[in-house]
């Protein structure tokens, strides 16, 4: 396979995130396996020998914790599965905790809900969390936290937390490794399937049919893709390829699918706006309105606003509609729900002094 320019900037990548999928862990009957683990470590601690910083994000606690329960399946119902991510986080830490000790190396856990992503605060004392974990050397092992997350808040899998994860930390690289070896077309297991070494633009994807996840796992081809385009649009080139292959993807970056970043790195707070946070509430706008705050990047006005939805309040993140109610837009609006009710529709000039800032800032704004 031929190097490109993203290909290397995976490879000479001096922060790098590598998420970890159930089934590269478990063997073929879904018991989880330590000595799996184990050669990924040996990969990995010689990335971080050549010179990288690495931020792990693992999955396979709830795999981890069948066995010991006594369980014969994977859990379907939640109580249970976060029965068995309880169990199976202890087993899955100290199988790293093990795996690194061999080169004196110390792991520490870091376990994150949506909701600590979502909100700014928590958001900020995790990125601070895991700046000083690699500060002092220590490999850093993040897991959604399975055991308090419900079926309305969480990430969906690990895939899409190891892509916030990248962005969070500032990661110059998100290498993704599971059971599948790149981006195919379609399922290359019941059809003839192109491979697809790169993706450069948009119109790389054009016919791809992405599946769902496995018995074992959450994420699947679909998950795997969607996070893959959330990072290279944050500006983080991304690695999708087979654990199997984790020595030469985390050496050389020389297997799999590359996903080329945008040309600029969003920014911290942007990212946050338009991937992290949770909306609280919705904004419809009229025509004008979409044109001046998507097409001119202008700050949306509360003349510009024909219905408020949601209670919120100033400094949360809203969803931006347009006159057929689909999302243009998130922004962080300046003030409460009630407040901008009764502003609706008028201009700025016709606002009392302390009501004439705008709804939401055009340096507080992403379109969608």
């Amino acid at each position: 396979m031929s190097s490109s320019a993203h290909r290397d900037a995976v490879r000479t990548a001096r922060s790098v995130v590598v998420k970890i999928g159930t089934t590269a862990l478990t063997t073929p009957t879904g018991v989880f396996d330590a000595g799996r683990l184990s050669d990924l470590a040996d990969a990995i601690e010689a990335r971080m020998k050549a010179g990288s910083d690495v931020v792990i994000v693992s999955s396979g606690a709830i795999a981890a914790g069948i066995e010991p329960l006594g369980l014969t399946r994977r859990p379907t119902d939640l109580a249970t599965k976060q029965a068995a991510a309880s169990v199976g986080q202890v087993a899955l830490v100290n199988a790293w905790s093990a795996a690194f000790h061999r080169y004196g190396r110390t792991v520490g856990q870091v376990l994150l809900t949506a909701h600590d992503i979502a909100m700014r605060v928590q958001h900020t004392n995790a990125q601070r969390t895991l700046d000083r974990l690699r500060a002092l050397h220590a490999v850093a092992i993040v897991n959604e936290n399975d055991t308090v997350a419900t079926n309305e808040i969480r990430f969906g899998d690990n895939d899409r937390l190891s892509a916030l994860v990248a962005h969070l930390v500032g990661a110059d690289a998100l290498i993704l490794l599971s059971d599948i070896d790149g981006l195919y077309d379609a399922d290359p297991r019941k059809s003839n399937a192109r491979f697809i070494p790169e993706v450069a633009a948009p119109d790389d994807l054009d016919g791809v049919v992405a599946g769902g996840g496995s018995r074992l796992g959450t994420g699947g081809m679909a998950s795997k893709l969607s996070s893959a385009l959330l990072a290279a649009d944050a500006g983080v080139p991304v690695l999708l390829a087979a654990a199997a292959d984790a020595g030469r993807a985390l050496a050389d970056a020389s297997v799999g699918t590359v996903f080329a970043p945008r040309p600029e790195r969003m920014s911290a707070r942007r990212f946050w706006v338009r991937y992290a946070a949770e909306a609280r509430g919705a904004l419809k706008l009229d025509a004008g309105a979409v044109r001046a705050v998507v097409g001119q990047r202008r700050s949306l006005l509360a003349a510009g606003i024909t219905a408020v939805d949601g209670r919120f309040h100033g400094g949360d993140v809203v969803q931006i509609q347009g006159p057929d109610g689909a999302t243009v837009a998130r922004g962080v609006v300046a003030y409460d729900a009630v407040e901008l009710a009764a502003m609706i529709g008028r201009s700025t000039g016709d606002l009392p002094a302390e009501f004439r800032r705008p709804a939401v800032h055009a340096d507080d704004l992403v379109a969608s």
